[in-house]
């Protein structure tokens, strides 16, 4: 049964969530097409620049992406708290940099401001807590990043129509270690498709960006923000926002880096990991999930697994099936129970996984 976003995405529950976006039947995002023998390789610039652009705009960090044929990766960390704390104005000019906004708000920003009435400008501060709980708003997120990419890759192809699937898939992750392994599962994609050999050489992933190896010249191939994506809010307030094409390129829009490590687990906006620990952990697994390279597990495996109660080998399976494995939360086998009281069902898919994978701590315990 379809469950509303609403109930898969809630910070009262977690602000970490695994995002995966497809394309519909045989389009592809990027890569070699092996049925039209073109190539669209270099769309793969586009998602990546267009990831970290909104992270900019919004109050949502990335910690992990991964850019493959006809689909993409996201490890995500909603900041509500962040938006909370902006001033209208920002919140107003932060929107505006994404659509052109009613006439109202453009005016607010302009300096025509002083000529404006205080039911006038009432009406635009309402706008703008409309656009502040956006700016935190994961589907939100999604939507802009999706209905750009469509936008500008149906203009190439010069075709018009669905590019994505109905929906986005999200994962709630609710712990450290949900958060591990589903950052080293992103990171290890194109290892376990076959598509690079090494985590560094896994190009449009994060663990390459990490590491330095990203390839010359992505930001310039990046798109342009605002030439792809204008619209007018006339409708704002009713959902209905209409449509048109920029005037004008503009400056592309400022990056945002990706999220940083924290050791200690104390910094709310750092992943809660050493970066050293982590890439010993992508690369000892990625030469154990490639599909030629599948091998015996050495006693060497990295301690942040013994620390943090993964088991080794179960995870080594779960970096090749965690989207089967699991269904719209990961977590220990106790926050999975914790979600399905809150959520009021009676079963979660992913409870046997998460006993295989993460019950190591709690058996020891027990």
């Amino acid at each position: 049964m379809t469950r509303p976003r609403s109930a898969l995405i809630s910070l009262g529950d977690t602000a970490w969530y695994h995002c995966v976006s497809r394309c519909v039947r045989r389009a592809f995002l990027c890569g070699d097409d092996r049925l039209t023998g073109k190539s669209f390789e270099h769309r793969r610039g586009w998602i990546a620049t267009r990831i970290k652009q909104l992270a900019h705009i919004f109050a949502i960090d990335v910690a992990a992406y991964a850019v493959m044929s006809n689909h993409y990766h996201l490890v995500a960390h909603v900041d509500r708290e962040r938006a909370l704390a902006w001033s209208d104005d920002e919140v107003l000019t932060r929107w505006t940099q994404l659509f052109t906004g009613p006439l109202l708000v453009q005016r607010y920003l302009s300096p025509e401001r002083a000529q404006m009435g205080q039911a006038e400008i009432a009406m635009v501060l309402e706008m703008a807590q409309t656009y502040r709980t956006r700016l935190h708003d994961l589907s939100w997120f999604m939507r802009v990043l999706n209905e750009s990419l469509a936008r500008q890759a149906n203009a190439e192809d010069d075709c018009t129509g669905r590019f994505w699937e109905g929906r986005f898939k999200s994962q709630a992750l609710l712990d450290e270690q949900a958060l591990l392994a589903a950052m080293a599962y992103v990171d290890l994609n194109p290892v376990r498709a076959g598509m690079a050999e090494t985590p560094e050489a896994s190009d449009y992933t994060s663990i390459q960006e990490r590491l330095g190896r990203a390839p010359a010249g992505v930001p310039a191939q990046g798109m342009d923000c605002r030439a792809s994506l204008a619209m007018t809010e006339e409708g704002a307030m009713t959902g209905e926002p209409r449509h048109r094409e920029a005037e004008g390129r503009g400056d592309p829009l400022p990056q945002a880096p990706l999220m940083p490590f924290d050791a200690t687990g104390r910094t709310a906006w750092a992943v809660p990991f050493g970066f050293e620990e982590y890439v010993a952990l992508v690369e000892w697994t990625g030469r154990l999930v490639h599909p030629a390279k599948r091998g015996s597990i050495p006693d060497s495996q990295p301690p942040i697994l013994a620390r943090i109660g993964l088991d080794g080998e179960a995870f080594i399976e779960l970096a090749a099936s965690f989207l089967k494995e699991f269904g719209s939360a990961v977590g220990t086998p106790a926050k999975l129970i914790d979600l399905c009281a809150r959520r009021q069902t009676r079963f979660l898919h992913g409870m046997r996984a998460a006993r295989k994978v993460f019950g190591q701590r709690e058996r020891l315990a027990a």
